[in-house]
């Protein structure tokens, strides 16, 4: 372990642009590496993406029939072989508090002992991934990795407001993805961790365009100023309804599902502010909750919201999503959300949260044929695993 410390020491002091260098420089010193290469997942999540000086030049991999998408998707490494080489590959992946940034391939000598290796390699991954994060702040090279093409502005502004496509904690696990990956509009979503409890919205913004996007801009950082002030949710959606109303007056709103969950207990409370819905897959049978609706955030600026409750227990998944998914109507005028979304929550039971989302997604486009997609579908997955589990 003392060759990880070396290398966590020298990612740490190196400058954010070089650390794919010097990542690769410390493989190659302590393990004899012959090629290394870092992927990290595109806005879509169907493409790993090569990290490299331009946007563009290398050629992306598929997130679901390739080695590194292997590793992708299971979260376990995933070993290919060149014989005429004489090397082997080892494909890990990036991963950062259950958020799944993408896959660091490693080339070895073939007679290289990779499985006593694997617990110092998916060290340096994690270590990888920490100064990743870190180096966001300070250089556009992986934030540019990401993409498979141009995104429009109103995309730009939504992704960086997001807290990111996954999170995990010993009581809970989460994934969210939003579609057309590329040109969003209003759709949102946040979550806060804290010692207690689990914050979680679901927000649906009015209008098109850059528009949608500074509304739903201004809707969640209004909900994280009153939360991060310690208000309770009703509270949180009243300052934001008045900070919404005194921009525009009424002449737009915010549709919004706050939920908190006692991370202790599983007590959930809730305010239900417009459109985005909540459904329950619990013992194999998938069910609807629904709440008193209450009028969306900046309709009058003086609006009073209260809370509702119920309880979440250990095996509970719950799926969100927004009128996007569930208003689709197919071929035949069946809206997705009447019989669809319940069968396609069923039939990915066995898949993690972060891949929820997506496998829902793809299922929503095959479910609406080959009409267009007329607004953002938002789909946020929530595996409930309990304090005592944890």
């Amino acid at each position: 372990m003392d060759r990880i410390a070396a290398a966590e020491r020298a990612l740490r002091t190196a400058a954010p642009h070089t650390l794919i260098d010097v990542t690769a420089a410390a493989l190659r010193e302590r393990y004899g590496a012959t090629g290394v290469a870092l992927r990290l997942a595109d806005y879509g999540l169907t493409t790993l993406q090569a990290v490299e000086r331009g946007p563009f030049h290398a050629e992306p991999v598929s997130v679901h029939d390739s080695p590194q998408g292997r590793a992708f998707g299971a979260q376990e490494p995933f070993i290919t072989t060149e014989e005429a080489a004489g090397t082997l590959t080892v494909h890990l992946p990036v991963t950062i508090r259950g958020d799944r940034l993408g896959v660091l391939s490693v080339s070895l000598p073939e007679d290289a002992d990779v499985h006593a290796l694997l617990p110092e390699l998916r060290h340096l991954c994690e270590a990888l991934g920490h100064e990743i994060l870190v180096a966001d702040r300070d250089t556009d090279l992986y934030l540019l990795a990401r993409r498979a093409t141009r995104l429009t502005l109103a995309a730009e502004m939504q992704w960086q407001l997001l807290p990111g496509h996954s999170c995990a904690r010993p009581e809970f696990a989460l994934g969210a993805h939003l579609e057309p990956a590329y040109a969003i509009f209003g759709d949102n979503f946040d979550w806060s961790a804290s010692a207690d409890v689990l914050t979680l919205t679901v927000t649906n913004g009015m209008g098109e365009g850059s528009e949608a996007a500074l509304l739903s801009n201004l809707a969640v950082n209004a909900l994280r100023n009153a939360r991060r002030a310690g208000l309770g949710i009703a509270d949180q959606a009243a300052l934001a309804d008045q900070a919404l109303y005194g921009h525009y007056r009424g002449a737009v709103h915010v549709s919004v599902l706050l939920l908190a969950f006692d991370l202790a207990t599983g007590e959930v409370e809730v305010v239900d502010a417009g459109s985005p819905r909540l459904w329950r897959l619990r013992d194999g049978v998938v069910s609807g909750i629904t709440f008193e609706p209450q009028l969306p955030l900046g309709m009058f600026g003086d609006s009073h919201y209260t809370v509702e409750r119920f309880r979440v227990t250990t095996g509970d998944r719950l799926l969100f999503g927004s009128d996007g998914v569930y208003d689709t109507l197919s071929g035949a005028g069946e809206h997705y959300g009447d019989r669809a979304l319940a069968r396609s929550l069923i039939s990915s039971r066995l898949l993690p949260p972060p891949q929820v989302p997506r496998a829902v997604l793809r299922d929503l486009a095959t479910y609406r044929s080959d009409t267009p997609l007329e607004d953002d579908a938002l789909v946020v997955c929530l595996d409930w695993y309990g304090r005592e589990a944890g």
